[in-house]
């Protein structure tokens, strides 16, 4: 599936993603969040990420490495 729009609701703290295949996609940032390790540092720039680059929010959603990504987050903190 390639995605080829992806745009941040502020009103539903949703990512709205529209594919190739001509899927229409929405991805709630609390449920996607909710499972997630996450401190207050990666929490912010995870709500930055979604509000900035929503495409690449929704790629690491999709392809399941938003944990990965918040540790390496978290990780760059301590620099």
């Amino acid at each position: 599936m390639n995605i080829i729009y992806a745009e941040y609701n502020i009103h539903h703290n949703s990512i709205y993603i529209a594919t190739t295949a001509g899927y229409l996609l929405r991805i709630d940032c609390w449920e996607a969040e909710k499972g997630l390790k996450t401190t207050a540092s990666s929490e912010s720039a995870l709500n930055i990420l979604a509000i900035d680059e929503p495409l690449e929010y929704a790629r690491l959603y999709l392809e399941g490495n938003m944990q990965m990504w918040v540790d390496t987050e978290d990780s760059l903190e301590l620099w």
